[in-house]
C-alpha cells in the first residue's frame, strides 16, 4: 500500500514480510502533536508548559520535506518505488523548525531555537568560532529549508499561540533553555519507542511511588535496625542523630546540612530526612550524588536490602550483570524514585549539551538531592557545582 501524499510520515515500524498496514505508519502530525503534549507535561513542573509543547509541535517540520518523506519510505521498504535518486541518505529535519520558531517569535523564538535545532546533534553556542559553526551561522546558511516546506505543513501547526509563561523569576536563562532542552529530547525520544517498540515503552516507569518506599523504610527501621541495636553510647547518637533528620524533614524545602562522622549512621538518617521530606512537600525522587564509587556500591547494597530493585544505580563503572532491563531504562531519564550516582555524572549532566546526557534534566526538578561527603566536591569546580545547586533549589524546587 502507498500512503497519500497528504500524510506526511514520521516513522515506520519495520516488517521483514513488507505486508505493510495502517498500524506499521507513524504519521508526522500525531507524532508532532504527542510529543508536544509529552514535552508540555514534563515542563509543567517549572512552568513552562507552553514553551515545551510548541519545541514539540516545531521539531520535526523538516520531516515534512519531500526528500525526507522519500528516504523513510525507501529506506523502510515501505515504498520502494520512491528513489532517493542519487541523494545522500542524510535529510536535515531539525533546521526547519528552529527557522519557523525564529520567524514566527522573534527573539522569543531564539530559545527554541536552540532546543529544535539540536534535538538530535545536541545544544549549540549562538556564535561559532574556527572550529566549530555557530547555530546562528547555520540557521543563516539554511534558512531556504523553511520556505520550501511551508505549504505542505498544516497551519494549525504553523500557527500555534506563543508562549504565555516566562522563566522562573531570576533564573540563569542558559539553564533554563537547557531544562526545556531536556523536556523536548526525552519526549521525542518517548514518543518514538512508544511508537516503534510498544513492548519496551511499556516497561518504563514500573517503580513505586516514594509515599509508598517511605513506609517499607520505616518498617526495616523499626524492626531491623532499632530493634537489633544494643544500647550503647554510639547507638544512643545514632539514635539522636535520626530524630533530629526526622525533625529537619518537617522544615520548608531548601538547603540543609548534616554534619556526622564515620559510623555515625548518616547514610540511613539521611535518607530518613529525604523520604520524610520528599513526602510532607510533595518531592518526586531522590538522589545520592557520591563522589567516590566504592562508597556509592556500599550505599545501594544498603539500600537494596530495603527497597530490592527500585533504586537505580548510575555510573560508569556500573556492573552489567547488576543490570534489569528497567534499570537500563531508567538510567536514560532517572524515571526512578531513588536513585544513586557519582558526582561527575550529575553536575557534568547540569553542563551537558548532548541529548543523550540532558534527557534526564527535567527529572532534578521537584526532588531532593544528598551531596555525600560534599567537602570532596572539586574546588576547582566549585563556582559552577554550587550555582547549579543554586538554581536547582530557587527556580525548580530542589532540597538540597
Amino acid at each position: 500500500m502507498n500512503a497519500p501524499n497528504s500524510l506526511p510520515l514520521a516513522h515506520v515500524r519495520p516488517r521483514e514480510d513488507k505486508n505493510f498496514t495502517e498500524d506499521d505508519l507513524h504519521l508526522l502530525k500525531a507524532h508532532l502533536r504527542d510529543t508536544a503534549s509529552r514535552a508540555q507535561s514534563h515542563a509543567e513542573s517549572f512552568g513552562c508548559g507552553d514553551w515545551a509543547f510548541l519545541a514539540g509541535l516545531w521539531h520535526d517540520l523538516g520531516k515534512y520535506h519531500d526528500a525526507f518523506q522519500r528516504r523513510i519510505r525507501t529506506e523502510s521498504g515501505y515504498d520502494p518505488e520512491a528513489h532517493l535518486e542519487g541523494q545522500s541518505n542524510r535529510v536535515n529535519h531539525s533546521t526547519a523548525g528552529a527557522l519557523h520558531a525564529l520567524e514566527k517569535l522573534g527573539k522569543m523564538g531564539q530559545v527554541l531555537t536552540y532546543c529544535i535545532a539540536g534535538h538530535h546533534a545536541g545544544l549549540a553556542n549562538w556564535d561559532g568560532n574556527e572550529a566549530h559553526r555557530g547555530l546562528s551561522e547555520r540557521l543563516e546558511q539554511e534558512k531556504h529549508l523553511l520556505e520550501t516546506l511551508k505549504a505542505d505543513i498544516p497551519d494549525t501547526i504553523l500557527e500555534a499561540s506563543p508562549p504565555q509563561s516566562r522563566p522562573p523569576k531570576g533564573a540563569d536563562v542558559a539553564f533554563w533553555i537547557r531544562m526545556l532542552f531536556s523536556c523536548l529530547v526525552d519526549a521525542d525520544f518517548l514518543d518514538t519507542e512508544r511508537f516503534m517498540d510498544e513492548e519496551k515503552f511499556q516497561k518504563r516507569s514500573v517503580y513505586p511511588a516514594l509515599k509508598d518506599l517511605l513506609p517499607v523504610f520505616e518498617q526495616y527501621m523499626t524492626d531491623t535496625v532499632l530493634a537489633q541495636a544494643k544500647d550503647t553510647s554510639v547507638n544512643r547518637i545514632r539514635r539522636e542523630v535520626l530524630e533530629q533528620c526526622h525533625k529537619a524533614a518537617e522544615q520548608e524545602p531548601g538547603f540543609f546540612s548534616l554534619t556526622v562522622p564515620t559510623g555515625g549512621g548518616k547514610t540511613l538518617s539521611s535518607l530518613a530526612f529525604a523520604l520524610r521530606h520528599a513526602v510532607e512537600y510533595k518531592k518526586q525522587r531522590i538522589i545520592y550524588v557520591i563522589p567516590y564509587t566504592s562508597i556509592i556500591e556500599q550505599t545501594v547494597d544498603e539500600f537494596r536490602k530495603i527497597f530490592g530493585d527500585t533504586v537505580l544505580e548510575h555510573h560508569s563503572n556500573l556492573d552489567s550483570k547488576k543490570e534489569t532491563a528497567h534499570s537500563r531504562l531508567a538510567a536514560e531519564n532517572w524515571d526512578a524514585p531513588l536513585i544513586v550516582t557519582t558526582s561527575v555524572q550529575f553536575f557534568e549532566s547540569l553542563y551537558a549539551n548532548r541529548t543523550s546526557r540532558c534527557r534526564k534534566l527535567y527529572n532534578l526538578v521537584n526532588s531532593v538531592v544528598i551531596l555525600d561527603e560534599a567537602q570532596l566536591l572539586p574546588p576547582d569546580f566549585l563556582d559552577p557545582c554550587l550555582h547549579s545547586l543554586r538554581e536547582l533549589k530557587n527556580h525548580y524546587g530542589a532540597s538540597i
